[in-house]
């Protein structure tokens, strides 16, 4: 008699494991309640929310959100790389990952000194406020995400690794939330009001 044996694990824990899954969980909801507040203030003040999200270039927020979807985009191909053992593919799919979120890093730099030359500050009003307050927040996110995609990078390429597929999906959770707060903050922020 020949039975199928039922790994349990695969079907109670999430890819990457059920703490990467409750961070996120997290941050997307501390992200969301953010998200109502900025909402739920914009149409108490729509006129200043109005005038100040047309202060913002949408353009290089596009910019960013194709950044970030292609790296996403390519940290799935290094997930399934990873997973077929094809570890020089799947390390080139991390590093063209990261160079996405570097992008980012760049774009939202420039963008970031545009303001503060304007002197669009987090005291000017309650939209700039929040503006600065989402978007850095996000880009700490961004700075954190690199920093595990390099490490898994690096840690997937020693002679003796001991990365395994559950570490490479973890990063990929990881870089995927941050594409998913970016999805949620760049309409929000760049083109309702």
């Amino acid at each position: 008699m020949n039975t199928l044996k039922i790994n349990y694990k695969n079907i109670y824990y999430p890819p990457g494991g059920i703490l990467i899954w409750i961070i996120i969980f997290l941050e997307l909801i501390t992200f969301g309640m953010a998200l109502v507040a900025f909402v739920y203030d914009g149409t108490k003040n729509h006129e200043i929310f109005h005038q100040s999200r047309l202060q913002l270039n949408a353009t290089l927020g596009l910019v960013n959100t194709v950044f970030l979807l292609s790296s996403g985009y390519f940290m799935a191909k290094a997930v399934h790389e990873f997973e077929h053992k094809n570890i020089s593919k799947a390390s080139l799919f991390l590093k063209i990952t990261a160079l996405g979120g570097l992008l980012f890093i760049v774009v939202k730099f420039f963008e970031y000194s545009a303001k503060i030359e304007h002197g669009l500050t987090p005291d000017t009003n309650s939209f700039y406020m929040y503006y600065w307050l989402l978007t850095a927040f996000h880009l700490i996110h961004v700075i954190v995400g690199l920093v595990i995609i390099l490490w898994t990078n690096y840690s997937m390429k020693k002679t003796n690794t001991t990365t395994e597929v559950e570490d490479v999906k973890t990063c990929g959770a990881f870089w995927h939330m941050c594409d998913l707060i970016w999805l949620l903050l760049f309409p929000v922020l760049y083109l309702i009001f």
